[in-house]
């Protein structure tokens, strides 16, 4: 759903709520602050127009509660809705509530979220864009006899991933068939516990891998990118520091890679902001698509950095239909930021 934004929920707290926040007033949007009983006299708080008190400090029983949310909606008169990231960002089901409440949902639909949410139908779809993905099983499996079959095609080692996973969760190293026997009960035990779904599939693991992401706009029929964030420096699968642009890629790479990204964000018909993460073979110079983030991340601010565009409001003006050169060319980077955890 589109249409003029008359005033914004921001259905967050801390950093990502004040951010939100500037980029409403900056526009002119009048705000709503949804807080916990905690978060009452927050910075969010003070600086949004009006505070909705969504329920105590717990997440399950605030920023987690759909309903206390949908109740803070409608009690404030907002008719759009800012996820920001964590809590229900991602959330197919929440962006769908939004939407059937007669609210803006700033964000992808429902159905990219959940297309792009499933890892095994987010690569389908990749590979249906001619974006390369890293080799593995054709989809989804759900026992150990399929597992096997499928490791003899993509060959050891590999990783097992959860199908619904995030965030570094759900993934187990497979060095041969038995360990993959070992490994594979364990995996679906912890995709289940972790994401309530336990199907898995199975990639072939890149052992000189640099972790590399692109940044992209969608206002649902055009696409741009907003150039890379390297993010290969890590601690348990955890990013702790990323630069912008990467140093390694050529000019040549950036533009194989980028274009990618935005082929598959048309593909989509996506609208806002999304990051498309990718693993680079150092010895192959090669690239793969792994997955796409599909909300504004928390690393955003160093690719404003080096476009010297605002996400958040260019989020805000493509979800409230306003005009936005979505299609225009970004080109020349003015800095090289980089972000610490």
């Amino acid at each position: 759903m589109t249409g003029s934004i008359n005033k914004l929920l921001v259905a967050n707290r801390g950093e990502i709520a004040v951010r939100i926040i500037r980029a409403a007033k900056a526009l002119g949007i009048p705000t709503v602050a949804a807080c916990s009983e905690a978060d009452a006299d927050s910075m969010a708080a003070r600086m949004a127009d009006e505070v909705q008190i969504i329920g105590p400090a717990r997440a399950d029983k605030s920023y987690l509660n759909v309903q206390a949310l949908l109740g803070a909606l409608q009690a404030s008169g907002a008719n759009a809705v800012h996820p920001g990231y964590g809590f229900l960002s991602e959330n197919a089901d929440f962006a769908e509530a939004v939407v059937e409440a007669g609210a803006i949902f700033v964000g992808p639909s429902a159905e990219t979220i959940r297309r792009m949410g499933d890892k095994a139908e987010a690569r389908r779809t990749a590979q249906a864009a001619g974006v390369p993905v890293v080799p593995g099983s054709p989809g989804e499996l759900f026992d150990l006899d399929s597992a096997l079959a499928a490791a003899e095609v993509v060959g050891f080692p590999l990783l097992i991933k959860a199908s619904a996973g995030g965030g570094g969760r759900g993934i187990r190293l497979a060095r041969d068939a038995a360990q993959l026997a070992e490994e594979f009960p364990r995996a679906q035990r912890e995709a289940q516990t972790a994401f309530g779904n336990g199907a898995v599939y199975l990639e072939r693991f890149i052992g000189r891998a640099r972790h590399i992401e692109v940044q992209v706009l969608g206002d649902g029929k055009h696409a741009v990118h907003l150039f890379e964030r390297e993010c290969s420096l890590q601690r348990r699968r955890q990013k702790i520091f990323e630069e912008a642009p990467s140093p390694v890629l050529s000019a040549e790479q950036r533009e194989q890679l980028c274009s990618s990204a935005v082929r598959l964000t048309q593909a989509l018909g996506y609208q806002g902001a999304g990051t498309l993460e990718y693993l680079y073979d150092d010895s192959t110079g090669e690239f793969f698509f792994i997955e796409m983030n599909t909300r504004i991340q928390v690393e955003h601010p160093i690719s404003e950095l080096i476009t010297g565009i605002d996400l958040v409001q260019a989020m805000l003006r493509i979800a409230g239909a306003s005009p936005w050169a979505c299609a225009r060319v970004i080109s020349g980077l003015t800095a090289r930021p980089c972000r610490c955890a």
